[in-house]
């Protein structure tokens, strides 16, 4: 996360007109700040206080992936070896 091109955590200050570039979810989001508000509001009047200048969502139907790791009903919880091998072919483990 960035707040005009610096580095910065998500309970840092910002004032009208930041930019501000974070990546959410897998997708990068870049904000101006237009207006401050001071208390929680619903997400209408939120999103009136900032210009989204993000990139458009990517299609779900092109980011399609299969099932990773598909287990036979019935079959029950993975044992301790089948953990980290699922582990390991996610990146996670050893």
């Amino acid at each position: 996360m960035s707040i005009n091109g610096a580095a910065a955590r998500p309970s840092s200050p910002v004032r009208v007109d930041d930019h501000v570039e974070a990546r959410i979810n897998q997708r990068e989001r870049i904000i101006d700040v237009t207006r401050l508000i001071t208390k929680r509001v619903d997400a209408a009047a939120a999103s009136e206080c900032f210009d989204d200048r993000s990139p458009p969502a990517p299609n779900r139907n092109d980011t399609f992936q299969p099932p990773f790791a598909v287990r036979d009903r019935g079959a029950g919880r993975p044992t301790k070896r089948d953990r980290r091998q699922i582990d390991r072919v996610r990146g996670r483990g050893c």
